[in-house]
């Protein structure tokens, strides 16, 4: 008598009799990773470019900003500090300037990522690798904007922890917190744009 097993076919079946086969899982788990890490570029990138356009638009608002943090004249004004202090208009003017023009460039390389997304997500193959390297540019540009740039230069060298008026720490430390969770999400593994001869 033959086994009632013995020709048992090699896939899972739903309750309603259903197949679902380890291909279309893998398949809905790399195309569930793409999308998140879409959607998190696409903010950061929204963000940064709203950013970017309200320092060009309203340019005086946060120029007065980084004069008072550069010149470190909210901060306690020890002497042992002081001396770091920048009180030339035309180099604070500068150093603002630059800000803007990573902030733009940070901007358009995301903006540049969600498209390659949006593209892979449809397409799939090389354009998942090409958005990847797009989004980690962008977002590491990100990073360094607010983590060396306001964090460690501002925050530290400048003192701008020491002042309760003009101090964007915090702000810093909610962008670092964004664009490193979508860092880790475009990092993730199992999202991979080539198939195997088995799918």
């Amino acid at each position: 008598m033959t086994d009632a097993n013995t020709n048992a076919q090699p896939h899972t079946a739903t309750e309603a009799g259903t197949d679902v086969s380890p291909t279309t899982t893998g398949k809905a788990s790399r195309t569930g990773l793409s999308l998140a890490a879409a959607v998190l570029t696409a903010t950061v990138a929204l963000y940064i470019a709203l950013v970017a356009f309200g320092n060009i638009t309203d340019f005086g608002t946060n120029q007065q900003f980084v004069r008072h943090v550069l010149a470190m004249d909210t901060t306690f004004k020890d002497p042992d500090l002081m001396w770091r202090a920048i009180t030339s208009h035309t180099v604070q003017d500068a150093a603002y300037v630059a800000i803007i023009v990573w902030e733009t460039l940070s901007a358009l390389v995301l903006i540049a990522a969600t498209a390659l997304w949006t593209a892979a997500l449809r397409r799939g193959g090389d354009d998942l690798a090409r958005a990847q390297r797009a989004s980690t540019v962008g977002l590491l540009m990100i990073l360094l904007l607010f983590g060396a740039g306001f964090m460690a230069v501002g925050g530290e060298w400048f003192a701008m922890w020491q002042s309760e008026t003009w101090n964007g720490l915090e702000a810093a430390a909610r962008n670092i917190t964004v664009a490193g969770i979508a860092l880790v999400v475009v990092h993730l593994p199992g999202r991979s744009g080539r198939h195997g001869g088995g799918e």
